[in-house]
């Protein structure tokens, strides 16, 4: 082993000093100021004649007078020339300062700017508390952004941290550009590797109110999350209370991993399994579709929890007419959601009702209700189920749960009828067949962008059209077949007059935008809708369970039914009426549906009405309600 030297020593221990950065830096440039202030001043004191500038001065005055030289190199204008020893020696004092003032400007200048390009990577941590925490960076940090702005809007000072494996400065710009006001909220990014737990520090999870992971693309996108929700748990330091996590992962197969993953703190949204559902519930029902993006969203009214203690011993069903501007759908009971208990359910101490109000503040009990109109509420009759048929255009692997899921929905002897081309698919088909109760499947393998093909199709039998993506293609790919046949669908149906549902699928959010939905019932669910459920539930856990029921085939869901099964039309009645009227079927009425403004921007969709404001209402009205069938 060679032998090291006391030069390589020291050239290690100054680099090792170098390497400290700016401090270290600006310490040796003092270092090398002293320096020149002591050897200058000694030689000036010792070799320079004692005249002049130099008269009467001692060895301390005489290094004043060297520093001044050093600092203000004018000073040396007005020395004594006489004195040529301690000129010579001032100038070079004078020419060294300038050396060190200007390496320490220059030293000073770099530092800044480093400091200000570490400021702009967003490495610093937020320093907040009550902060909602999003984690990723994909189309759908927007539609959260604009959701929680809108939750956020009756507080003084909300924020929403960012944290991705993204430029900051990126981020802010794409956000300004897409989001032009954030009303009371901010919104702070920050730059980080979401799977290392020392990056999560930055956005500050332990102060923080919820954490939402952002749903990504790509095949890997399901791993990515649970690899996240891993970092979040295994977290070191992390607080002793449980973080609100909410995340979403797009194969159901992935479900039980990232609950292991995530642990009771997190709240796992099963994408493939709610978009199965909206698919389903979106398609058989009229009117629907904006009645679940009403709940969805904070933009109108929105579910909440709230304890009443005056209603405790009084039975679910008076508690009904307890609001006037909020319609009461169930009870939490500790961890259980009960929606539409039956109606003499008591309610007791510690149960929670689920309201939907336009605010918290707006959930207020009112006066005495008026009394109800008898005169015009119809007796039940009993209906019977009418079969349907279902015509569903390719196939990808949520089509098998479809299927069942609308053989739970339909009456005997309906149909579901599919045409696609994918590999497996008549496989699938015939497996199911022995398992549904109520409908009988029928396949057709078809080009389905093919004009022609859908030129054959005799679409007046069928009620519900459902176009799925392709899942074997790439996405782009996927959702251009899509829209080829939406644009063919549309136009056919305009031409020959024919009234049908559609309901479409779409990977890609921004496909989704360009195929605007132009027909009341047509419906398009894509990622949003899971961002949108992903914000609803980081606001308030229990959500996930109350949605959970809503879009379960058993229990109680939401329909829209005629006015005239409940009341008699054309007569002018307050929506105590209507509530009364659905009571008496054990049912709960949260809105109802003006037929004459379905073209309306709201699709007639009213939804928590004043139950003191009178309507009348017309033949073709519908009633939105709560009901087990």
């Amino acid at each position: 082993m060679p032998r090291v030297t006391g030069r390589e020593r020291f050239r290690y221990w100054f680099d090792g000093t170098m390497a400290k950065g700016t401090p270290a830096l600006i310490g040796w440039l003092g270092v090398a100021l002293i320096s020149m202030i002591l050897f200058f001043g000694v030689v000036a004191y010792l070799l320079a004649p004692h005249t002049g500038d130099l008269a009467d001065k001692g060895f301390f005055e005489t290094l004043w007078v060297t520093f001044m030289r050093i600092m203000d190199p004018g000073a040396l204008g007005g020395d004594d020339t006489s004195n040529v020893l301690f000129v010579a020696v001032m100038l070079g004092a004078t020419v060294g300062g300038i050396l060190v003032f200007s390496a320490l400007v220059g030293v000073i200048a770099t530092g800044l700017d480093n400091k200000i390009h570490e400021l702009r990577k967003g490495r610093s941590r937020v320093l907040e508390s009550g902060h909602t925490i999003l984690l990723g960076w994909s189309e759908q940090v927007f539609i959260m952004l604009n959701e929680l702005i809108e939750a956020n809007a009756s507080e003084k000072r909300a924020v929403v941290a960012v944290l991705a494996d993204r430029d900051k400065v990126e981020m802010e710009d794409e956000i300004r550009e897409r989001i032009s006001d954030t009303k009371t909220t901010r919104v702070i990014c920050r730059t980080g590797n979401l799977l290392n737990p020392h990056d999560l520090d930055i956005a500050n999870p332990d102060r923080s109110r919820s954490i939402i992971v952002v749903p990504a693309s790509g095949e890997e996108s399901d791993n990515q999350v649970i690899k996240t929700l891993l970092a979040i748990a295994n977290r070191p330091g992390r607080r002793d209370e449980p973080y609100n996590v909410v995340a979403a992962v797009h194969d159901s197969l992935s479900l039980r991993a990232a609950q292991l993953a995530g642990g009771d703190e997190a709240y796992i949204v099963d994408a493939d399994d709610v978009a199965s559902r909206l698919v389903v519930q979106t398609a058989l029902q009229s009117g629907l579709s904006a009645v679940y993006t009403d709940l969805f969203d904070f933009g109108g009214d929105e579910m909440y929890m709230t304890e009443e203690p005056r209603l405790v011993g009084q039975q679910f069903g008076h508690a009904l007419f307890a609001y006037e501007t909020s319609s009461v759908l169930g009870l939490k009971r500790g961890e259980r959601i009960l929606i539409n208990p039956p109606m003499d359910t008591v309610i007791t101490r510690g149960d929670e009702l689920i309201v939907i109000a336009e605010d918290d503040s707006a959930i207020r009990l009112g006066g005495r209700p008026p009394g109800v109109h008898e005169e015009v509420i119809v007796r039940p009759r009993a209906q019977r189920p009418t079969p349907r048929m279902v015509l569903m255009i390719g196939w990808n692997e949520r089509a098998r749960r479809i299927i069942e899921q609308l053989d739970s929905y339909l009456a005997p002897e309906s149909g579901v009828h599919v045409a696609a081309r994918r590999p497996g698919a008549r496989d699938e088909i015939d497996e199911l067949r022995p398992l549904l109760k109520n409908t009988a499947v029928v396949f057709a393998e078809a080009e389905t962008t093919d004009r022609s093909f859908l030129e054959r199709v005799d679409f007046s039998m069928y009620q519900h059209v459902i176009v799925l993506t392709y899942d074997h293609l790439e996405l782009q790919a996927a959702d251009s077949l899509t829209l080829v046949t939406l644009l063919h669908l549309r136009d056919m149906a305009e031409r020959r007059n024919e009234k049908y549902s559609i309901v479409t699928e779409m990977r890609d959010d921004h496909n989704r935008q360009l195929a605007q939905i132009t027909q009341t019932d047509d419906f398009i669910v894509s990622g949003k809708l899971i961002s949108l459920l992903m914000t609803q539930i980081s606001e308030n856990r229990h959500l996930n369970t109350v949605f959970a029921t809503l879009l379960d085939p058993e229990g109680s869901e939401i329909y829209l039914k005629p006015v005239e099964e409940y009341v008699r039309p054309a007569v002018r009645i307050d929506f105590y009426t209507v509530l009364e009227a659905a009571r008496r079927r054990g049912q709960v009425a949260m809105g109802y549906r003006i037929q004459a403004r379905a073209s309306g921007p709201d699709h007639g969709i009213v939804l928590n009405p004043d139950k003191r404001e009178r309507i009348r209402f017309a033949p073709g009205d519908k009633v939105i309600v709560l009901a087990e069938d």
